[in-house]
């Protein structure tokens, strides 16, 4: 793959990541709720936020 496609990929899913994660913040879920998905997102990026998009709190 190329190196810049590469790149904006790379940002893409960061953008996503940091997105997903203001989101869990704003989110009435529990602390611990929190936590879990933002660590979920941080380790796992794509993947967190697959999950995150599907099973994460809404509101």
């Amino acid at each position: 793959m190329n190196i810049q496609v590469s790149g904006v990929l790379g940002l893409l899913i960061l953008i996503a990541d940091i997105w997903a994660i203001i989101n869990v913040i704003q989110s009435n879920a529990t602390t611990i709720k929190k936590v879990v998905w933002i660590v979920a997102i941080l380790l796992l990026p794509v993947l967190g936020l697959i999950l995150w998009f599907f099973l994460g709190p809404r509101g």
